[in-house]
C-alpha cells in the first residue's frame, strides 16, 4: 500500500508545473475556447457502473442546454491520474472543473494547487475532506443510510441480522452512509445485528463477504448495498443459496440498493430486490454545471433554501454544499420508520425517464 503515496506526490509535483506554465503565459497557456462560450472541464470517476455511466450521458446534454462548452476526462477511480486530468483541462482551456474525488481525504493537495491557479472547483457526490471548492453537488449521504436503516428496521420487526455492504471507507459517501445506518439501528433497533463489510466498491469483494455472512449466519435477513455496483453480485450470492425468493416467501432476505438506476427499479417493481435510494444523478449533472457557469461568472452563495428544492449547508469554512433530495423507492410507496416512499414506477424518478 505504500507506492500509491509517492505516486500521487509525483503527480501533485507535475500538477504544480503544470499550473504554473498555464498561469504564466507562453506555450503553457490554457488555449482560448472558441464560439465565445464558458469552456468548463468535468472529469468522470469512473465508467464501469449504470450510475456513473448515466452521468456521462446526463452532462453533455445538460452543457449544452447552459450553453457550455465542455471537456471531459475519466479518472477511473485513481487520484493520481485525477491529478494528471485537471493538468490537462486547464492546459485545454477550461475555466473551471467538476470532479467527484472517490479518495476524499488524498484530494486536498489538487484543490489547494486550482484555488492558487483561481480556477473554481464544483465536486459531485463526494466531498473533500480537507480544503475548499466552489460549491458541493451531492444529497445528505447520512440520510440514505437512516432511510435504508428505516426500512429494514420496519421489515424486520426490530429484530435479526443485516449485512451492510460498505463501499471504501477512504470515501466520505461510505463513512456517512455507514454513520447514518449505524445509529439509525442503534436508536431505533437495537435488536438487529449488523455485520459491516468494507468492500472497496469492488462486487467481487461484496461477493465473497456476503457469501461468508450467509454461510456463518444462515438465520441473515437483510441486505444493505451502499451503492448499486453489488447488485448483480448480491443476487447472484442469494440465487446460489436458494434466497432469491419472492417478498411473501420465508426464506426471503430483504435487499436495500443505493442509486436508483433502472435495472433497481426494475427489480423492485417486481419482487426481485426491495427498495433503494434514488440518488439524483441527472441534477448531479445538471447542477454541477450550473454552479460551474455561475463560477466563472463571480456569482456566490450562501446557506439556505435554493429555487430547485434543494437546501445549501455549509459544513465549514470554505465548503458550501448543495443538498439535492434523495427518496426512498419501494413496491408500494409507503412509509417505513416515518420514512415516505415513492412507488418504483414514478415518472419523476430518474431511473425511469432514462430511454
Amino acid at each position: 500500500m505504500r507506492p500509491r503515496p509517492v505516486l500521487f506526490s509525483a503527480a501533485s509535483a507535475l500538477f504544480a508545473l503544470v499550473l504554473l506554465g498555464a498561469c504564466g503565459g507562453g506555450s503553457g497557456s490554457p488555449v482560448t475556447p472558441s464560439g465565445g462560450k464558458p469552456l468548463v472541464g468535468v472529469d468522470y470517476p469512473r465508467s464501469d457502473t449504470d450510475f456513473w455511466n448515466a452521468y456521462i450521458r446526463y452532462t453533455p446534454e445538460y452543457a449544452e442546454q447552459l450553453g457550455l462548452s465542455l471537456r471531459t476526462t475519466n479518472s477511473q477511480n485513481d487520484v493520481a491520474k485525477l491529478a494528471a486530468n485537471a493538468q490537462t483541462l486547464i492546459l485545454r482551456g477550461a475555466e473551471a472543473i467538476a470532479m467527484a474525488p472517490q479518495s476524499t481525504f488524498a484530494i486536498a493537495p489538487i484543490l489547494a494547487q486550482l484555488q492558487v491557479a483561481k480556477i473554481p472547483v464544483v465536486t459531485i457526490d463526494t466531498r473533500p475532506d480537507a480544503g475548499k471548492v466552489y460549491m458541493v453537488v451531492r444529497a445528505d449521504n447520512r440520510a440514505y443510510g437512516e432511510k435504508a436503516c428505516k426500512y429494514l428496521g420496519t421489515k424486520l420487526g426490530g429484530k435479526g441480522k443485516v449485512v451492510m455492504l460498505q463501499g471504501d471507507l477512504s470515501s466520505i459517501n461510505s463513512r456517512d452512509r455507514t454513520e447514518g445506518f449505524d445509529a439509525c439501528m442503534k436508536a431505533n433497533y437495537p435488536a438487529v445485528k449488523v455485520f459491516a463489510e468494507t468492500t472497496n466498491w469492488d462486487e467481487d469483494v461484496a461477493a465473497q463477504k456476503l457469501q461468508t455472512d450467509l454461510t456463518a449466519h444462515p438465520d441473515i435477513k437483510g441486505i444493505y448495498m451502499q451503492a448499486s455496483f453489488a447488485l448483480s453480485s448480491t443476487l447472484h450470492v442469494l440465487r446460489e443459496q436458494g434466497l432469491l425468493v419472492g417478498p411473501r416467501n420465508p426464506k426471503h432476505v430483504f435487499v436495500v440498493s443505493n442509486d436508483g438506476i433502472p435495472r433497481e427499479l426494475k427489480y423492485i417493481s417486481d419482487g426481485t430486490i426491495d427498495a433503494t435510494v434514488s440518488q439524483p444523478v441527472d441534477l448531479y449533472a445538471k447542477y454541477a454545471l450550473s454552479y460551474l457557469k455561475a463560477a466563472i461568472h463571480g456569482e456566490t452563495f450562501k446557506p439556505g433554501r435554493t429555487d430547485h428544492e434543494s437546501t445549501i449547508v455549509r459544513l465549514r469554512d470554505g465548503l458550501l454544499e448543495d443538498q439535492l433530495s434523495a427518496p426512498l423507492v419501494t413496491a408500494d410507496g409507503g412509509t417505513y420508520g416515518g420514512v415516505p416512499s415513492l412507488r418504483s414506477t414514478d415518472t419523476s424518478l430518474w431511473g425511469n425517464s432514462l430511454g
